[in-house]
């Protein structure tokens, strides 16, 4: 009896403990919401009234807007570009004889050990003599190359879990590799890659510090005129633009943990 009651005193400790972590670091996010609906023209919580004010702001402002689409049409071409990549060089270094396998895949994935900013100043000195900075195409490198890894990730895990007897038996049964890959291969691994499309979704639209060197005059991010609104023109629509993105993000994650369930058993 004493023995059970020290562990459920130690999982119960363990909850606690996790859920004030989870409380710690989301409480700072979940406060951007109130805020952004504030009415006075300053940012200040907790707001004395409610409104829509600064999200009908935000729509109406074409600077707003625009980099709103700007930063979505960067987002939705990293991710196809990313996913294809990243999928591909999966395929790789997993059913791939490649002699330098292990050295490969670290190189795939510094993107993610290499901080942001170094990234950031080296994109900056190879993209601006060439006129890549501001450009979509030069957004398109760059955070392709950051969103990868996640694909990369995803994907890899998903290889490993896959019985090599299937994609065998398709073989053995005439398919050629690209019909068993995608008959066989990818309708298994179908999750890994969409998980992996959507952290790279989120890795380029989120992404701040590389667009803030890489942003031009036109081109510019949603995460740059963040930037520049904090320092220059400090009102709550930047409260209200958080939320979005927060919103966004969340959902997106939501939805990535929905496909990580397993599919109910009839």
């Amino acid at each position: 009896m004493q023995s059970r009651k020290a562990i459920n005193w130690g999982r119960l400790s363990l909850n606690a403990y996790a859920a004030a972590v989870l409380v710690f670091l989301m409480v700072p996010s979940l406060l951007i919401i109130p805020i952004s609906l504030g009415s006075e023209p300053f940012i200040q919580f907790p707001p004395r009234s409610f409104s829509l004010r600064w999200y009908r702001e935000l729509i109406t402002d074409p600077a707003w807007m625009a980099s709103f689409v700007f930063s979505l049409k960067i987002a939705v071409a990293t991710t196809v570009m990313a996913t294809v990549i990243g999928t591909l060089a999966s395929l790789a270094l997993v059913k791939g004889s490649l002699r330098f396998a292990s050295a490969l895949q670290v190189l795939t994935l510094a993107p993610l050990v290499v901080p942001h900013i170094v990234i950031a100043v080296a994109l900056y000195l190879v993209f601006a003599p060439v006129g890549l900075t501001g450009s979509f195409l030069g957004f398109l490198i760059a955070h392709s190359m950051l969103s990868v890894p996640y694909v990369v990730i995803t994907v890899t895990s998903s290889l490993q879990k896959l019985d090599p007897s299937l994609e065998f038996a398709a073989l053995s049964c005439g398919a050629s590799r690209f019909k068993a890959f995608v008959l066989i291969v990818l309708p298994n691994i179908a999750p890994g890659v969409a998980a992996g499309a959507i952290f790279a979704f989120l890795a380029s639209f989120d992404e701040a510090t590389v667009s803030f060197f890489l942003s031009g005059v036109e081109g510019k991010t949603i995460t740059r005129k963040l930037f520049e609104d904090i320092d220059y023109n400090l009102t709550p629509v930047i409260a209200s633009v958080s939320s979005v993105i927060l919103l966004i993000s969340v959902l997106l994650m939501f939805f990535v943990e929905r496909m990580r369930r397993p599919a109910p058993q009839d």
